[in-house]
């Protein structure tokens, strides 16, 4: 049996298709709430409800369960998030049970530049989660990914969204030259899987990006063709648009930019091109391959929905 954590997100949907396909039994940990779960349609899992800082039911939730992938994370919640409760003291909850439970392995899904010490909250947290994995004493893999896309992300629907609605410009921070490694979603689970049946991947850290570099000003001109809204692409100090975004995010807690993104866009974020060919015997896809998902979608409309459901 395989335990999810974060198994109804973007991430955890795909994952969960394709190890059901090839044959295993999941178990998507759900915490508890009043909304009717996202689980993934049409495919046969087992539900499990507890939240990440609830031991006795983690420790329930881990019966017969032999392997864990933790993709949960609390950067979704934008600026309300709380990543020490999820992040930290749900990771070392989950360590603890999964300790107690003499779980197998655990796969833990971090972030490129993750480091106790970093300046940004999310890769502070994450850092921190980091160690209480290693720390635990169960086999583990950490894989660090790039930003990633596909359907239902959060990086190219947003920003589909914010060059729908702008008006005729778009300001970008650090005058989008920052650097990224865009990573499909199929891509990245197959690494996941492909990392199960491989001994060599126990207790490693792979830091895992696309096949290219791009530029933020060069992922959002090749969005822009996709979805034919041409925007003028302008630069903004970085503060004004933090400005902008705190003020957004007060407004709309489902905005889709946040402080989180933001961090990230603060620096390069890129690992060697040859680690997954090399480590996976993947050939990652290349960004612009990949996004037909946003053709012939009424993002207006998208993302009045987001908005006026955000409290829902």
């Amino acid at each position: 049996m395989i335990l999810l954590t974060g198994g109804t997100g973007f991430i955890g949907r795909v994952l969960t298709r394709q190890l059901v396909e090839t044959g295993h039994q999941v178990r998507i940990l759900l915490r508890p709430s009043l909304r009717t779960p996202r689980l993934p349609t049409g495919v046969p899992v087992e539900v499990a409800v507890a939240s990440l800082g609830d031991l006795q039911g983690l420790r329930a939730a881990m019966r017969g369960v032999e392997t864990i992938y933790h993709l949960a994370g609390g950067e979704g919640g934008g600026g309300r998030a709380n990543l020490q409760a999820v992040d930290i003291d749900g990771t070392r909850a989950l360590c603890t049970a999964a300790a107690d439970a003499r779980v197998g392995r655990i796969f833990y899904l971090s972030h490129l530049g993750a480091d106790r010490a970093a300046g940004f909250p999310v890769l502070k947290a994450k850092g921190i989660a980091e160690e209480y994995i290693r720390k635990s004493g169960i086999p583990h893999t950490i894989l660090r990914g790039s930003i990633l896309f596909g359907p239902g992300d959060e990086f190219t629907t947003g920003l589909a969204m914010l060059l729908t609605v702008a008006p005729g410009f778009l300001p970008l921070p650090a005058r989008g030259e920052t650097l990224l490694q865009p990573l499909w979603v199929e891509d990245l689970v197959t690494c996941l899987i492909w990392a199960l049946h491989s001994p060599e991947t126990i207790d490693q850290t792979y830091d895992l990006g696309g096949s290219e570099y791009l530029s933020l000003r060069q992922l959002a001109g090749t969005i822009m063709k996709v979805i034919g809204r041409p925007r003028r692409l302008v630069d903004w100090p970085m503060q004004s648009i933090r400005a902008l975004t705190i003020i957004m995010e007060s407004i709309f807690p489902r905005f889709p930019a946040s402080i989180f993104w933001l961090d990230y866009l603060a620096v390069n974020r890129t690992c060697p091109l040859d680690t997954i060919p090399r480590i996976f015997g993947l050939i990652p896809a290349r960004f612009a391959s990949r996004l037909d998902y946003l053709r012939n979608v009424h993002w207006t409309r998208q993302l009045l929905r987001r908005l006026v459901t955000q409290y829902g």
